[in-house]
Protein backbone atom coordinates (compact mmCIF):
# COMPACT_ATOMS: atom_id res chain seq x y z
CA UNK A 1 0.00 0.00 0.00
CA UNK A 2 1.29 3.62 -0.98
CA UNK A 3 1.54 5.68 2.26
CA UNK A 4 0.65 8.56 1.21
CA UNK A 5 -2.91 9.26 -0.88
CA UNK A 6 -6.30 11.15 -1.61
CA UNK A 7 -9.71 10.93 0.90
CA UNK A 8 -12.29 11.47 -1.23
CA UNK A 9 -14.73 11.87 1.80
CA UNK A 10 -17.74 15.05 0.61
CA UNK A 11 -15.95 15.28 -2.97
CA UNK A 12 -19.71 14.79 -5.76
CA UNK A 13 -19.41 12.63 -8.71
CA UNK A 14 -17.36 14.72 -11.20
CA UNK A 15 -15.04 16.57 -8.72
CA UNK A 16 -14.51 12.87 -7.60
CA UNK A 17 -13.34 11.68 -10.86
CA UNK A 18 -11.24 14.74 -11.92
CA UNK A 19 -9.45 14.01 -8.38
CA UNK A 20 -8.89 10.85 -8.70
CA UNK A 21 -7.15 11.34 -12.18
CA UNK A 22 -5.24 14.47 -11.10
CA UNK A 23 -3.77 12.26 -8.24
CA UNK A 24 -3.08 9.09 -10.73
CA UNK A 25 -1.20 11.14 -13.61
CA UNK A 26 0.50 12.86 -10.95
CA UNK A 27 2.16 9.63 -9.34
CA UNK A 28 0.38 9.07 -6.38
CA UNK A 29 -1.53 5.62 -6.07
CA UNK A 30 -3.57 5.25 -3.18
CA UNK A 31 -7.41 6.14 -2.77
CA UNK A 32 -9.41 6.33 -0.22
CA UNK A 33 -13.65 5.84 -0.18
CA UNK A 34 -16.56 4.76 1.31
CA UNK A 35 -19.90 3.50 1.20
CA UNK A 36 -21.05 6.62 3.00
CA UNK A 37 -19.19 9.48 0.71
CA UNK A 38 -21.45 8.06 -2.13
CA UNK A 39 -18.97 7.97 -5.07
CA UNK A 40 -17.39 4.60 -4.91
CA UNK A 41 -18.48 4.45 -8.26
CA UNK A 42 -16.85 7.70 -8.86
CA UNK A 43 -13.90 6.50 -7.83
CA UNK A 44 -13.79 3.65 -10.00
CA UNK A 45 -14.53 5.66 -12.93
CA UNK A 46 -11.72 7.74 -12.38
CA UNK A 47 -9.19 4.67 -11.88
CA UNK A 48 -10.40 3.23 -15.09
CA UNK A 49 -10.44 6.50 -17.13
CA UNK A 50 -6.76 6.47 -16.14
CA UNK A 51 -5.36 3.19 -16.48
CA UNK A 52 -6.56 4.05 -20.06
CA UNK A 53 -5.49 7.53 -20.31
CA UNK A 54 -2.33 7.39 -18.73
CA UNK A 55 -1.34 3.46 -19.27
CA UNK A 56 -1.32 2.82 -15.04
CA UNK A 57 -1.55 -1.10 -14.72
CA UNK A 58 -4.43 -1.70 -12.01
CA UNK A 59 -1.43 -3.52 -10.08
CA UNK A 60 -0.36 -0.55 -9.36
CA UNK A 61 -3.66 1.36 -8.11
CA UNK A 62 -4.43 0.58 -4.49
CA UNK A 63 -8.23 2.09 -3.67
CA UNK A 64 -9.95 1.42 0.47
CA UNK A 65 -13.69 1.08 0.81
CA UNK A 66 -15.50 1.02 4.04
CA UNK A 67 -18.39 -0.91 5.11
CA UNK A 68 -20.58 0.86 7.03
CA UNK A 69 -22.68 -0.55 9.95
CA UNK A 70 -26.26 -0.08 8.76
CA UNK A 71 -24.44 -2.63 6.47
CA UNK A 72 -23.17 -5.23 8.57
CA UNK A 73 -26.38 -7.47 8.86
CA UNK A 74 -25.78 -8.05 4.86
CA UNK A 75 -21.99 -7.65 4.73
CA UNK A 76 -22.36 -9.98 1.70
CA UNK A 77 -24.42 -8.04 -0.30
CA UNK A 78 -23.21 -4.97 1.22
CA UNK A 79 -19.59 -6.45 -0.56
CA UNK A 80 -20.98 -6.95 -3.90
CA UNK A 81 -22.25 -3.76 -4.18
CA UNK A 82 -18.95 -2.23 -3.53
CA UNK A 83 -17.61 -5.01 -5.98
CA UNK A 84 -20.20 -3.55 -8.69
CA UNK A 85 -19.84 0.27 -7.91
CA UNK A 86 -16.53 0.33 -7.99
CA UNK A 87 -15.97 -2.13 -10.92
CA UNK A 88 -12.57 -2.30 -11.22
CA UNK A 89 -12.06 -6.04 -10.75
CA UNK A 90 -11.50 -6.41 -6.96
CA UNK A 91 -10.67 -4.23 -3.78
CA UNK A 92 -7.49 -3.65 -2.68
CA UNK A 93 -8.81 -3.06 1.11
CA UNK A 94 -11.90 -3.02 2.50
CA UNK A 95 -12.46 -1.60 6.24
CA UNK A 96 -15.49 -1.62 8.79
CA UNK A 97 -15.77 2.28 9.04
CA UNK A 98 -16.39 1.83 13.03
CA UNK A 99 -18.04 -0.15 15.28
CA UNK A 100 -21.47 -1.43 15.59
CA UNK A 101 -23.40 -4.14 15.51
CA UNK A 102 -22.59 -7.29 14.21
CA UNK A 103 -19.07 -5.92 13.48
CA UNK A 104 -17.44 -9.50 13.50
CA UNK A 105 -20.14 -11.06 11.74
CA UNK A 106 -19.07 -8.70 8.70
CA UNK A 107 -15.47 -8.76 9.30
CA UNK A 108 -15.42 -12.40 8.88
CA UNK A 109 -17.58 -11.91 5.65
CA UNK A 110 -14.68 -10.07 4.40
CA UNK A 111 -12.62 -12.80 5.35
CA UNK A 112 -14.51 -14.67 3.36
CA UNK A 113 -13.89 -12.54 0.23
CA UNK A 114 -10.25 -12.34 0.83
CA UNK A 115 -10.32 -16.38 0.06
CA UNK A 116 -12.12 -15.54 -3.25
CA UNK A 117 -9.16 -12.89 -4.03
CA UNK A 118 -12.68 -10.66 -4.46
CA UNK A 119 -10.70 -8.29 -1.31
CA UNK A 120 -6.90 -8.10 -0.89
CA UNK A 121 -6.38 -6.68 2.76
CA UNK A 122 -8.62 -5.90 5.40
CA UNK A 123 -8.37 -2.95 8.04
CA UNK A 124 -10.81 -1.32 10.56
CA UNK A 125 -11.65 2.58 10.97
CA UNK A 126 -12.01 4.27 14.15
CA UNK A 127 -10.94 1.16 16.24
CA UNK A 128 -9.20 2.54 19.34
CA UNK A 129 -7.09 0.47 22.33
CA UNK A 130 -10.23 -1.27 24.10
CA UNK A 131 -12.11 -1.71 20.92
CA UNK A 132 -8.98 -3.51 19.31
CA UNK A 133 -8.66 -5.62 22.18
CA UNK A 134 -12.09 -6.91 22.34
CA UNK A 135 -12.42 -7.36 18.15
CA UNK A 136 -8.76 -8.69 17.20
CA UNK A 137 -9.79 -12.26 19.52
CA UNK A 138 -12.73 -12.97 17.13
CA UNK A 139 -11.27 -12.66 13.64
CA UNK A 140 -8.67 -15.05 11.98
CA UNK A 141 -6.93 -12.60 9.28
CA UNK A 142 -5.44 -9.45 11.42
CA UNK A 143 -6.49 -5.87 10.08
CA UNK A 144 -4.01 -4.52 7.90
CA UNK A 145 -4.43 -1.28 8.97
CA UNK A 146 -6.57 1.17 12.24
CA UNK A 147 -7.80 4.63 10.12
CA UNK A 148 -8.08 6.97 13.06
CA UNK A 149 -8.51 10.50 12.88
CA UNK A 150 -5.24 12.43 13.95
CA UNK A 151 -3.53 15.44 13.55
CA UNK A 152 -1.29 17.71 15.72
CA UNK A 153 -4.12 18.97 17.80
CA UNK A 154 -5.80 14.89 17.81
CA UNK A 155 -2.31 13.21 17.71
CA UNK A 156 -3.62 9.79 19.73
CA UNK A 157 0.11 9.45 21.07
CA UNK A 158 -0.95 6.07 23.19
CA UNK A 159 -2.85 4.85 20.30
CA UNK A 160 -0.70 5.43 17.55
CA UNK A 161 2.37 2.97 19.27
CA UNK A 162 -0.64 0.31 20.64
CA UNK A 163 -1.71 -0.35 16.92
CA UNK A 164 2.05 -0.14 15.32
CA UNK A 165 3.32 -2.34 18.01
CA UNK A 166 0.70 -5.41 16.70
CA UNK A 167 2.67 -4.67 13.23
CA UNK A 168 -0.62 -2.90 11.98
CA UNK A 169 -0.26 0.27 9.85
CA UNK A 170 -1.83 3.17 11.26
CA UNK A 171 -3.17 5.61 8.76
CA UNK A 172 -4.84 9.13 9.37
CA UNK A 173 -8.42 10.66 8.11
CA UNK A 174 -8.57 14.73 8.98
CA UNK A 175 -4.93 14.99 8.35
CA UNK A 176 -4.81 18.52 8.19
CA UNK A 177 -7.47 19.45 10.88
CA UNK A 178 -10.92 18.27 8.78
CA UNK A 179 -13.74 20.51 7.66
CA UNK A 180 -13.61 23.81 9.80
CA UNK A 181 -10.40 23.44 11.39
CA UNK A 182 -8.30 23.63 8.56
CA UNK A 183 -7.44 27.10 8.67
CA UNK A 184 -6.81 27.11 11.82
CA UNK A 185 -4.38 24.67 12.05
CA UNK A 186 -2.43 25.66 8.36
CA UNK A 187 -2.11 29.15 10.46
CA UNK A 188 -0.70 27.60 13.44
CA UNK A 189 2.28 30.16 14.39
CA UNK A 190 4.52 26.96 15.10
CA UNK A 191 3.96 25.17 11.77
CA UNK A 192 4.24 28.28 9.51
CA UNK A 193 7.47 28.65 11.38
CA UNK A 194 8.46 25.34 10.31
CA UNK A 195 7.28 25.38 7.02
CA UNK A 196 9.02 28.50 6.04
CA UNK A 197 11.67 27.14 7.25
CA UNK A 198 11.91 24.64 4.84
CA UNK A 199 10.61 26.63 2.01
CA UNK A 200 7.26 24.17 1.96
CA UNK A 201 3.61 24.82 2.92
CA UNK A 202 1.88 24.14 5.99
CA UNK A 203 0.30 21.10 4.88
CA UNK A 204 3.56 19.46 4.01
CA UNK A 205 4.89 19.95 7.05
CA UNK A 206 1.94 18.50 9.17
CA UNK A 207 1.91 15.43 6.35
CA UNK A 208 5.38 14.51 6.22
CA UNK A 209 5.41 14.84 10.56
CA UNK A 210 2.59 11.91 9.91
CA UNK A 211 5.21 10.15 7.59
CA UNK A 212 7.86 10.48 10.25
CA UNK A 213 5.43 9.15 13.23
CA UNK A 214 5.00 6.09 10.59
CA UNK A 215 1.34 6.78 10.07
CA UNK A 216 0.14 6.73 6.94
CA UNK A 217 -1.65 9.93 4.71
CA UNK A 218 -5.00 10.21 2.75
CA UNK A 219 -5.27 14.31 2.62
CA UNK A 220 -8.95 15.13 1.19
CA UNK A 221 -8.53 17.75 -1.83
CA UNK A 222 -10.57 18.59 -4.67
CA UNK A 223 -7.83 21.37 -5.75
CA UNK A 224 -5.53 19.68 -8.09
CA UNK A 225 -2.73 22.43 -7.39
CA UNK A 226 -3.40 20.35 -3.92
CA UNK A 227 -3.06 17.20 -4.85
CA UNK A 228 -0.08 17.62 -6.50
CA UNK A 229 1.72 19.45 -3.49
CA UNK A 230 0.35 16.79 -0.83
CA UNK A 231 2.08 14.27 -3.14
CA UNK A 232 5.60 16.18 -2.77
CA UNK A 233 6.72 15.15 0.65
CA UNK A 234 10.61 13.81 0.45
CA UNK A 235 12.63 16.88 -0.75
CA UNK A 236 12.18 17.66 2.93
CA UNK A 237 13.06 15.76 6.20
CA UNK A 238 11.88 17.64 9.70
CA UNK A 239 14.30 17.62 12.63
CA UNK A 240 13.54 15.84 16.01
CA UNK A 241 13.16 19.25 17.39
CA UNK A 242 10.64 20.07 14.76
CA UNK A 243 8.85 16.79 15.40
CA UNK A 244 9.01 17.62 19.47
CA UNK A 245 7.58 21.34 18.78
CA UNK A 246 4.66 19.85 16.32
CA UNK A 247 4.36 17.18 19.27
CA UNK A 248 3.55 19.90 21.77
CA UNK A 249 0.54 20.94 19.56
CA UNK A 250 -1.36 18.62 21.19
CA UNK A 251 -4.88 19.17 22.68
CA UNK A 252 -6.71 16.25 22.46
CA UNK A 253 -8.90 17.83 20.10
CA UNK A 254 -11.16 15.81 18.06
CA UNK A 255 -12.93 17.01 15.25
CA UNK A 256 -15.62 14.21 14.68
CA UNK A 257 -17.96 12.15 16.19
CA UNK A 258 -15.65 8.84 15.01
Amino acid sequence: MPIMGLGTYALDHDTCINSVKTLLKNGGRLIDTAYMYHNEDAVGEGVRQAMKEYGIPRGEIFVITKLYPNQFGDPEAAIDTALEKLDIGYIDMMLLHHPGTDDVKAYKAMESYVKQGKIRSLGLSNWYVKELNSFLPQVTIPPALVQNEIHPYYQERDVVPFIQEKGIVVQCWYPLGGRGHTAELLGNETIVTIAKAHGVSPAQVILRWDLQRGITVIPGSSDPDHIRENLDLFGFELTEEEMAAIGALDRGEKHDWY
